[in-house]
């Protein structure tokens, strides 16, 4: 079968907790809806059955809170959505009975759900995609933890990748302000490459996913993750895409192929939601990087969940044709005050994503450029 030019879109966290989660993506779907394979990471698990989750003290029998319920996912089909990502820190939020129940509901809607399963087995289980004679496949894992999300043998879960901190002081002053260093676990790294391996001679386009990153942190890479991204290259893939800072991160060009560093928060909060009594560091992290970026102080009361250097996100654009990526872009987009994301133009506002993307690129020294094409920026080696 001859392959034709397709289209692949990639998104951000997802999270449904939201009274209407399809009215979140109302704005967005549209242009969704145009994408041959479109991709998201669904923060949490849904299920209604009861669950037990240690993390967040729930006990045997008890059903999880509002804003798991399993119909939520049907928002993700009616958005034009047909790969989800599930290798994330938030996975074994309804334990067994939200794993489970997610991969089927996503699977009985025609999604393919890929970073999680039964055991670790299935979670390291590729999807692969066919469209138009071209097939896709892709690998998703989860870089920042808590080990009770990670499968095992025995225990359902997502995949992952350890990562590894030390903590050495500049000078030797007990108590001094240290450097962190990280890096990750080279057994986690070579099962990764093994996987991606196995996978390059069934498709034509490899994507690795990341769940990787600090919070709220939008300049500082931390120094694995282009470890992991760069040995995800080297063993195969043709493009590599992240996520879970919760804002956009820059776009890098690693022997001719994209690693989108993060891609964004893309549904992220309730609307109705206000920040959560006793968490100031919050508010007081969300004003320090607006104050970076912007130059201005961030009132408390437009801290979590509307900070604006959080709000910035995007749609990643990538056409394959032939079998092979060809071009990399991204629409630029905005999550409105009503929690959803809203895909801008080559205008004030769409400038305002563009330069915040170059701003970050360059600032952690990665010489990518940004061009605009219509209302598309595009990405290209420096």
């Amino acid at each position: 079968m001859t392959k034709k030019k397709i289209t692949l879109l990639a998104v951000g966290d997802n999270l449904l907790y939201m009274k209407n989660p399809e009215k979140m993506y109302a704005l967005a779907a549209p242009v969704l809806k145009t994408g041959d394979i479109v991709v998201g990471q669904l923060e949490t698990p849904c299920t209604d059955r009861p669950a037990m989750s240690p993390l967040w003290g729930w006990g045997m029998g008890t059903k999880p809170p509002k804003g798991y319920e399993l119909k939520r996912l049907e928002a993700l089909k009616t958005a034009g959505f047909n790969v989800i990502t599930l290798a994330g820190n938030k996975i074994w939020d309804a334990g067994v009975p939200g794993i489970e129940d997610t991969i089927h509901k996503l699977r009985a809607m025609g999604i393919a759900p890929v970073g999680a399963g039964m055991d670790i087995e299935e979670a390291r289980k590729p999807a692969i995609l066919e469209c138009q004679g071209t097939k896709v496949g892709f690998l998703s894992y989860n870089c920042v933890g808590p080990r009770e999300a990670w499968a095992n043998p025995l225990k359902p879960g997502c995949a992952w990748i350890r990562v590894l901190a030390t903590y050495e002081l500049d000078h030797m002053t007990p108590g001094g302000m240290p450097t962190i260093y990280t890096f990750a676990e080279l057994e986690s790294v070579k099962a990764m490459c093994d996987d991606i391996h196995n996978l390059r001679p069934r498709c034509d386009v490899l994507v690795v996913h990341f769940h990787k990153g600090l919070g709220m942190q939008h300049i500082k890479l931390a120094a694995y993750e282009q470890q992991v991204s760069y040995a995800a290259i080297e063993a195969g893939a043709d493009l590599v895409l992240a996520e879970h800072a919760h804002t956009l991160r820059g776009v890098e060009i690693y022997r001719g192929k994209a690693i989108f560093h993060g891609l964004g928060q893309f549904v992220p909060f309730d609307p109705d939601a206000k920040p959560e009594p006793g968490s100031p560091w919050l508010v007081e992290r969300q004003q320090k990087l607006f104050l970076e970026m912007f130059g201005q102080e961030l009132k408390e009361s437009e801290a979590w969940p509307v900070a604006p250097n959080s709000m910035l996100t995007m749609i990643a654009r990538v056409i394959i044709e032939k079998g092979t990526i060809s071009r990399v872009g991204f629409l630029p987009c905005q999550i409105n005050k009503q929690g959803q994301p809203e895909i801008l133009k080559h205008d004030a506002r769409g400038q305002q994503v563009f330069d915040y993307m170059d701003k970050i690129t360059q600032a952690v020294r990665i010489p990518t450029q940004y061009d605009w094409d219509g209302d598309e920026i595009i990405v290209k080696a420096d």
